[in-house]
C-alpha cells in the first residue's frame, strides 16, 4: 500500500484547510497519515476519520498538568513511530523548526513542500512561486488550493465540502478570531446580529468560542433585547472538539471573522456570512466552498498584518459601524451598503474556490482573474494556448533560479 505523511503543525483552521490535499492524496491511492499538534487530535479524527494520526507536542509547553519534561518523550515516540513507516511521499506545510526537524527524518527526494537538504533550508518551486504570488494578497489564491497543488491530480474543488445550505438549527456567532483585530467588537457586532437574525425563521442564536470569549459572550448578550438574550445560548468555552461540531451541524448561518470555526462550518456545509477586516483577505483564506458570503473591509490601507500595529486607528472597522451595514444585512440591496465594504460569494472553478464581486469596489478583480488563469496555466490545469500568454506576470513571479537551480 501506498503511503503519504502530511505534517500540518499549525492551527486549528489549517487542519480544516488541508482537506483538499488529504482528499487527493487519497484519490491517488494513498494511505494518509497526519502529523498534527497534541491539541488538535480529537478534531484530527473527526475530519479525517480514514486517516492515521500522529499527535506530538509542536506548541504549548508539554502535556497539560504534567509540564515540559514530557515534551522529549512524547515526541520521540512519534518520530520514531514516524521513522519506521515507509512513506512513499511526505507533505511538509509549515516552516517552523519542528517542521524541519520532521522532514530531515525522510530521504529529501520523498518530502514535498519545506525541506532541508545537507543543513540548507529549500522550498518546492511550487512554494517559492506561492511566496512571490501572496505579495498580492487582494488577488491571492485560496490556501486549500495553495497547500493541496502540492500533488497532482488534485480532486475538483467542488467536491471537498458541500454546498453550503441552511440546516433549520438558528444562527451560530462565533466571538472571536486567534487576533483580537480580526474580530468585531460586541457592540459593533450586535446590531448586525440582530439584522441577520430578521431573515431566518429559526431564531435561536449560539454563541460559539473558547472559555476566553465566554465573557465576551455575556457583553454581546447584553446588547441584544431581553427577550433574544434570553433565548440565546452561550457556548463559549463549553464544548469539545465533538461537541463543537455538534454544535455547529445544522445551522441556518454562521456569523464570523476568519476563524477555525469558519472552516469548520464550510466543511460541514453550513453556510458562512463572514466579516473580515483588512488584516484578513478571503481570496487568501475565505471559507473554502460554494455558498458563503464574505463583507469585505476595503480601505486603501488594506491588507494589513493583524500582528502589525496600526496607525490609522482601526478605519477598516468603521464601515461595519455604520447602520447602513445593519440594513444591507437585512435588505441585501446593494444601495444599502456603506463604502469601505466590498460584498463577495464563494464558488468554484478550474483553479479552487474563488470569491465572485457582488456588491462594492473591487478594483483589483480584471487582474485577479487573469492571475488565476496564469496560475491554471502554470499547474496544467488550462490551457495556455487558450489562455495566454502572460508576458507581464511571467516576468514579475518566475525567477532565474526557477530553472537553473531545479
Amino acid at each position: 500500500m501506498k503511503r503519504a505523511l502530511v505534517i500540518q503543525l499549525t492551527r486549528f483552521g489549517d487542519l480544516v484547510q488541508t482537506k483538499r490535499l488529504v482528499l487527493t492524496l487519497q484519490q491517488r491511492g494513498f494511505k494518509v497519515h497526519i502529523c498534527i499538534d497534541s491539541s488538535l487530535e480529537g478534531l484530527a479524527r473527526i475530519i479525517y476519520p480514514a486517516c492515521e494520526i500522529h499527535p506530538l507536542i509542536a506548541h504549548g509547553s508539554g502535556i497539560e498538568g504534567q509540564g515540559k519534561d514530557t515534551v522529549l518523550p512524547v515526541n520521540y515516540k512519534i518520530f520514531k513511530q514516524l521513522s519506521e513507516i515507509d512513506f512513499n511521499e511526505i507533505y511538509n506545510l509549515n516552516f517552523s523548526a519542528m517542521n524541519y526537524a520532521l522532514s530531515s527524518m525522510f530521504d529529501p527526494q520523498k518530502v514535498k513542500g519545506h525541506k532541508r537538504i545537507n543543513g540548507q533550508v529549500m522550498k518546492e518551486s511550487w512554494f517559492e512561486l506561492g511566496f512571490r504570488l501572496a505579495t498580492e494578497r487582494r488577488n491571492n489564491i485560496n490556501l486549500v488550493d495553495y497547500w493541496a497543488a502540492l500533488s497532482p491530480d488534485m480532486i475538483p474543488a467542488d467536491q471537498v465540502n458541500p454546498v453550503a445550505s441552511s440546516g433549520g438549527k438558528g444562527i451560530g456567532v462565533v466571538l472571536a478570531g486567534r487576533e483580537s483585530r480580526r474580530s468585531l467588537p460586541y457592540d459593533v457586532l450586535a446590531p448586525l446580529v440582530m439584522s441577520v437574525r430578521s431573515t431566518i425563521k429559526n431564531k435561536n442564536i449560539f454563541l460559539l468560542g473558547s472559555k476566553a470569549e465566554r465573557d465576551a459572550g455575556r457583553k454581546l448578550m447584553s446588547k441584544f433585547p431581553a427577550s433574544v438574550a434570553d433565548s440565546t445560548v452561550n457556548l463559549a468555552g463549553e464544548t469539545d472538539w465533538k461537541g463543537l461540531v455538534e454544535a455547529v451541524t445544522g445551522l441556518d448561518l454562521v456569523i464570523t471573522p476568519d476563524t477555525g470555526t469558519m472552516h469548520l462550518a464550510a466543511h460541514l456545509g453550513v453556510p458562512v456570512l463572514g466579516f473580515f477586516l483588512s488584516s484578513a483577505w478571503c481570496t487568501e483564506t475565505g471559507p473554502y466552498g460554494e455558498g458563503h458570503t464574505i463583507l469585505q473591509s476595503d480601505i486603501d490601507c488594506a491588507p494589513c498584518m493583524e500582528a502589525a500595529p496600526c496607525y490609522y486607528d482601526l478605519k477598516c472597522l468603521a464601515p461595519f459601524k455604520d447602520s447602513a451595514t445593519a440594513r444591507y444585512l437585512a435588505t441585501r440591496k446593494p444601495e444599502h451598503l456603506p463604502k469601505g465594504i466590498s460584498i463577495f460569494e464563494s464558488g468554484c472553478d478550474f483553479l479552487g474556490t474563488q470569491f465572485i464581486h457582488k456588491a462594492g469596489n473591487d478594483p483589483s478583480g480584471e487582474r485577479r482573474q487573469r492571475l488565476r488563469k496564469f496560475i491554471g496555466c502554470h499547474l496544467g490545469l488550462i490551457d495556455i494556448g487558450e489562455h495566454g500568454p502572460f508576458p507581464n506576470l511571467a516576468e514579475k513571479f518566475y525567477k532565474d533560479k526557477d530553472w537553473i537551480t531545479a
